[in-house]
């Protein structure tokens, strides 16, 4: 349920309405508009259903509204149209896409910091790289841990970048939270509810990528733990769904990204790596992602792919990597936003 606040109401009475809505067993969740305020009661459906004929009476509420969509905070009807997440002196949200660019995973320090440097000069504003890697396979290169969150901590202090970094394991996630600027919590953990829970509750933006198999809704549900537990900086990431085709790795679904924006007031970036697989189809499903509204992008870079611990075949050059990002500054002016 929201309420929406008379306009001219008094400080007063918009803390005896928060007042209220605690009291009848429900969490406030206010936003603050040039014309109008804006609060959000979130809890348990019986505990809306008691309160809804007592909101409308309260002195100052102009209006009650039912919100109809099982997931609340993430929805657009709680009263906001577009949520900017701002982390050090980046905006994700806003008119400016941001790249996100850096390897699967951490291999060396050396290797790291080259890597940064070469992504901010060509336009990325956050690095990427796993610490820890969830493999299909227990044989594989699984991440360095913990020596490679302080490799990502090195590579951030020499280029000013931001960080990124995967966290598997609620266990791991004060850890992670030393090192990172922001915490990605990846498909398969999409549902992994008492991890979604736990970032709850800590203050740093959380980039959550759609399960292999999830629609839409089940996505925004997951984004709904996350914010119901005290963490409303949530980033949508949109990296491909698992389809009967083939030949890719997965099929991305660029219909999401305007499904989502209409749904929800939450950013929405995209991975066309992890959707592609290859190299080759990175740079056509980048551009498309632009043009359909996304304001982002995660992209996979190796110096060298071929030897790359993880994901080589998905990663892409320096050069590449450049070419593209001139090519997505051409389509992001066409869409009337800048990268």
């Amino acid at each position: 349920m929201i309420l929406i606040l008379k306009k001219g109401v008094t400080e007063d009475q918009v803390e005896y309405v928060l007042k209220k809505i605690e009291q009848a067993g429900l969490k406030p969740h206010i936003s603050k508009g040039a014309d109008v305020t804006v609060i959000g009661c979130i809890g348990h459906e019986d505990a809306v259903k008691a309160f809804f004929e007592e909101a409308q009476a309260l002195a100052g509420v102009d209006k009650a509204i039912r919100i109809s969509k099982p997931y609340k905070l993430a929805s657009k009807e709680i009263g906001k149209e577009k949520s900017i997440i701002k982390i050090g002196n980046v905006e994700i949200g806003g008119d400016k896409i941001a790249i996100i660019a850096g390897p699967c995973a951490v291999e060396t320090l050396e290797n790291i910091t080259d890597i940064a440097e070469n992504v901010k000069d060509a336009g990325a504003v956050i690095l990427r790289g796993g610490a820890f890697k969830p493999r299909t396979s227990p044989y594989t290169f699984q991440g360095l841990g913990e020596e490679g969150l302080k490799f990502l901590g090195e590579a951030r202090k020499r280029t000013g970048l931001l960080v990124v970094t995967e966290v598997m394991d609620p266990r791991d996630l004060d850890l992670v939270c030393r090192y990172a600027d922001i915490i990605q919590v990846g498909a398969r953990n999409m549902q992994n509810f008492r991890l979604l829970q736990e970032v709850g509750m800590v203050k740093k933006p959380v980039i959550l990528k759609r399960g292999l198999c999830s629609t839409i809704q089940e996505f925004l549900m997951s984004a709904e733990y996350i914010m119901s537990n005290g963490n409303e900086s949530v980033i949508l990431c949109e990296r491909g769904i698992r389809t009967y085709e083939t030949s890719t790795r997965n099929t991305l679904d660029l219909s999401a990204i305007p499904v989502l924006k209409r749904l929800s007031h939450l950013p929405v970036i995209v991975d066309p790596s992890h959707a592609a697989g290859v190299w080759y189809y990175i740079e056509s499903l980048s551009l498309a992602a632009i043009a359909a509204g996304a304001d982002g992008l995660m992209i996979e870079v190796h110096p060298m792919p071929e030897k790359a611990y993880s994901d080589g075949a998905q990663s892409l050059k320096y050069d590449t990597f450049s070419k593209l990002i001139g090519k997505a500054k051409l389509v992001a002016n066409a869409v009337n936003r800048n990268i």
